[in-house]
């Protein structure tokens, strides 16, 4: 499956304003996922080194479920997060989780994405570069699909809200006035998950 590749990131400042955040939408409630995400590189670094991101996500919910994601090139500016390329593949749980504890399996998974690694990219080995658990409330507020999370890395806690959209200028308008109005200090985020978690340290908050 293709995936949209434009989405709105604001960091939101701590604990107290993620909490604050969550009790204004309360009422705009849809579900809470309880989200795992290990990632891969080739041994040879095929993968980062072309600024191609693999990881497994887990959805630890009522109904266990997996997904192989790759994404490509992304960028991300003033908060707004374009990708050339997302693709995601439903994956069984327990192969993934076989996979996390000898990352060497998946180059026997049958797999598209992974099929498409070792002939676009050469990679024959696979190794674990480790992970992070996310928290995400997702709400349906005017008209827009808000996703919450609070990520938790070994190193501390993040948080922020995401919004996917074709639109991200109009979108990030609509979302300052509001945190404004409800003063919740929040930021551009500055870098994706996953380069916080290879960093090892949690980004400043710049406004």
């Amino acid at each position: 499956m293709h995936l949209m590749g434009t989405e709105l990131k604001l960091r939101i400042r701590d604990t107290a304003a993620h909490c604050r955040l969550t009790k204004l939408l309360s009422a705009f409630h849809v579900e809470t996922q309880h989200q795992e995400n290990f990632f891969f590189d080739g041994a040879n670094n095929e993968l980062s080194s072309r600024q191609v991101v693999l990881f497994l996500r887990f959805y630890s919910d009522d109904t266990p479920q997996c997904f192989m994601s790759l994404k490509a090139r992304a960028v991300l500016d003033e908060g707004v997060y374009r990708v050339d390329e997302e693709v995601e593949e439903s994956f069984e749980p327990a192969v993934g989780r076989a996979c996390i504890a000898q990352p060497e399996k998946l180059s026997s998974v049958e797999c598209g994405i992974l099929k498409r690694l070792k002939e676009e990219f050469g990679v024959r080995n696979f190794v674990g570069l480790g992970g992070f658990v996310n928290v995400r409330d997702v709400y349906k507020w005017e008209g827009l699909k808000l996703e919450v999370d609070k990520t938790l890395f070994k190193f501390g806690t993040s948080h922020e809200i995401e919004c996917e959209t074709s639109d991200p200028e109009g979108v990030k308008k609509v979302l300052e006035e509001f945190l404004k109005e409800n003063g919740i200090q929040y930021s551009y985020s500055q870098a994706s998950k996953f380069a916080v978690f290879r960093s090892k340290k949690l980004p400043q908050l710049l406004n």
